[in-house]
């Protein structure tokens, strides 16, 4: 492949495939008969997995000083663990690797929206779209599927998400849960996934988006009068951030205003007081649940 092509196929931009041959000394490709870069395809493939990887959290230096027996450790550690039960979840599971490969964009959306009528909100978020996260980017860290087709996945899913949220009926009940993500912070997915459920539970949930500059954040909880900030912490957010990170929004929140940090990066936060970690989708729940408990002994 020429650079554009692994840049498509890897989501690896080409200035960082250039800096990494000069700092590392890989890839190694060869030139064509006009001194163009070509990449043999095993090359390709380690770098599809190593971005893979990256997006779990692993720093290049550590990968690219692995050998290639610990390399395929840390591969085989990366692959998500299936948390669908086996039901109709796994045949939706199937079928939407299918149609993504496929390219079937109408069969796709119809599919899902299917999957969620029948289940309902609550269980789709759970038993199929936190699986279905999974297995698509198991699919696209193996080759099976291309980036462009990762994305078009993603897309279907916020886009139904997002409807299904605007059609809840808005009983304004408490908690008042502002959420969003920190800079640097750019996947939306899982944030959405929280929404949905927290709104179909009667939460008063305000969205921000994804990136918002702390300060902003800040003057929205004050604005909203929120009664929990919570962020969504992707794998590829750094890992060495997380804590410095939680660590200075929790003080520039009141005592009272609890923060829950969610997603795969709330794996690397340590506990604290006033900091509730949300690891799973039925944790953001358990603490919805929680916070209504406490709130009702002080009423």
């Amino acid at each position: 492949m020429n650079i554009s092509a692994v840049e498509r196929d890897t989501g690896l931009g080409k200035d960082t495939l250039r800096v990494w041959e000069r700092r590392y000394g890989f890839p190694r490709p060869t030139r064509d008969a006009h001194g163009e870069r070509v990449y043999p395809a095993e090359q390709v493939e380690r770098l599809r997995l190593m971005k893979r990887l990256i997006d779990q959290g692993y720093r290049p230096g550590r990968l690219f000083a692995a050998s290639d027996e610990d390399f395929a450790e840390l591969c085989m550690a990366c692959a998500s663990p299936r948390r669908c039960d086996g039901g109709q979840g796994e045949g939706v599971i199937r079928q939407t690797i299918d149609l993504v490969k496929a390219n079937e964009v109408l069969p796709l959306r119809q599919l899902l929206n299917q999957a969620m009528m029948r289940l309902g909100l609550q269980r789709f978020v759970i038993d199929v779209v936190a699986p279905l996260n999974d297995a698509v980017g198991d699919a696209w860290m193996s080759g099976e599927i291309e980036v462009f087709e990762e994305h078009l996945y993603t897309e279907q899913i916020k886009s139904l998400l997002r409807l299904a949220i605007g059609n809840l009926p808005t009983g304004g009940r408490a908690p008042r849960v502002l959420l969003t993500t920190p800079p640097d912070e750019q996947h939306v997915l899982g944030l959405l996934m929280v929404e949905a459920l927290l709104a179909l539970d009667g939460a008063t949930c305000i969205s921000l988006g994804t990136q918002t500059p702390l300060a902003d954040i800040q003057m929205a909880y004050r604005a909203h009068r929120a009664d929990v900030v919570a962020i969504s912490l992707s794998a590829a957010f750094p890992a060495r951030q997380v804590g410095a990170l939680v660590g200075q929004m929790r003080q520039m929140l009141p005592p009272e205003v609890e923060l829950w940090v969610g997603g795969a990066g709330a794996q690397r936060a340590a506990a604290e007081d006033g900091v509730v970690l949300l690891p799973t989708l039925q944790a953001a729940l358990d603490a919805l649940q929680a916070w209504r408990g406490q709130r009702a002994k002080i009423g």
